[in-house]
């Protein structure tokens, strides 16, 4: 019997189909050779090709394809691919998930027919981008507190309002914005080309550099009627949307985390102190074997997460376990890698400090830890304590 892979010490692949494995390797290929490359210099750079990925992934699949009746594939072989995209980059990954599980996900799931119909096929082939508006500046872990408002002229809407930290903002076709109305909380489908729309981007960022983060500024956009997704009302609709977000980093940032095992045991085992690789040493070893621990832990609850999904037993509370623990966990093995590679962790050279900054916002984005441990903490004793 062959000795267990260093990447999956408990060999988790086996409890894979021969499909969802042959998902992975597509996207592990593409994002070895057309990510890996560059990445780099687009996070040194504040860069991020957004259109001529979006046609890329639109090509593979990638985009919806854990949609119904669009991608129409199980929760697992989504979750591997975000697995992928994510030891690629988390902006990466991001971006796949807002338009996927943010923006297509809220219009394939309570937009109209005429809704699915206009924007759902151009953001599946990524000839269109979507990005999803609900934090405003004073409204991040509180949006029933939004002061975004869409009120009535006539037969139109007239939204106004700013929305803050939104992924893909300013290279978006379309932004599904939640706003308050007359009748409470409502979602609509805006075409980021509408007069009175503007998205200008957010500078001087030291994370999620390789992704481009936008504010959304609406001055009395006029909306048809329709533009208002009719299928649901109240911040159920925003928030099973996140739900479906976070679904997706809790495998995505197990990618992020085997990207800097795996660099952490190449350089332990070929960088010499003392005559002798470091990786020798007892205390070493031990922080291997520590992050080995925790990234085998971590991927074995995002695939039984995963089944649980597929089989319609995932809870949101479920989703806020897989979400706190696994990031709790990528940002631990993250800031032990850079230890383990000493000073030449800070350096590009090698991906650990662009994943460490980066899960510092993954960690705090679609729910904060603090607000997470509380959904924990509420179902364990009954008791809320959010307020």
């Amino acid at each position: 019997m062959d000795a267990p892979d260093p990447l999956d010490l408990i060999a988790i692949d086996a409890l894979l189909s021969d499909e969802e494995r042959q998902i992975r390797g597509l996207a592990r290929e593409w994002v070895t050779d057309r990510i890996l490359p560059e990445v780099d210099e687009w996070f040194e750079h504040g860069e991020f090709p957004a259109r001529e990925l979006a046609k890329e992934l639109g090509q593979l699949g990638f985009l919806g394809m854990q949609l119904p009746e669009i991608g129409g594939l199980g929760a697992v072989a989504y979750g591997l691919v975000e697995l992928e995209l994510e030891a690629g980059d988390s902006g990466l990954r991001s971006f796949v998930s807002v338009t996927s599980a943010l923006a297509m996900f809220a219009i394939h799931t309570f937009g109209s027919e005429e809704q699915k119909a206009a924007w759902l096929p151009p953001l599946q082939s990524g000839e269109a981008i979507g990005c999803f508006g609900l934090s405003e500046p004073d409204s991040g872990s509180d949006p029933g507190s939004m002061r975004t408002f869409a009120k009535r002229d006539g037969e139109d809407w007239i939204l106004s309002g700013t929305k803050m930290w939104i992924t893909n903002g300013s290279v978006s076709d379309v932004a599904i914005v939640w706003a308050n109305t007359d009748d409470g909380i409502r979602g609509f489908v805006v075409p980021c080309d509408a007069p009175g729309f503007s998205a200008p981007d957010i500078h001087k960022k030291l994370s999620l550099r390789a992704s481009i983060t936008s504010e959304l500024v609406m001055d009395e956009v006029r909306l048809p009627a329709d533009a208002m997704l009719p299928e649901v009302k109240g911040l159920r609709g925003p928030l099973s949307c996140l739900n479906e977000a976070r679904f997706g980093i809790i495998w995505g940032v197990m990618g992020a985390a085997r990207s800097c095992f795996a660099s952490a045991l190449d350089y332990a085992k070929t960088r010499i102190q003392f005559d002798r690789p470091i990786g020798s040493f007892q205390l070493t070893q031990k922080k291997l074997a520590d992050m080995a621990l925790e990234l085998n832990k971590g991927t074995l609850l995002a695939y039984h997460l995963g089944r649980m999904k597929e089989e319609g037993r995932l809870l949101p509370q479920h989703v806020s376990v897989g979400k706190l623990n696994n990031t709790r966990a990528a940002l631990e093995i993250a800031r032990t890698a850079r230890g383990i590679h000493g000073a030449n962790g800070i350096t590009l050279e090698y991906p650990i400090m662009r994943h460490m900054t980066n899960l510092e916002s993954v960690i705090t984005y679609e729910g904060t830890e603090e607000i997470h441990t509380l959904v924990i903490g509420e179902t364990l004793t009954g008791l809320r304590a959010f307020t």
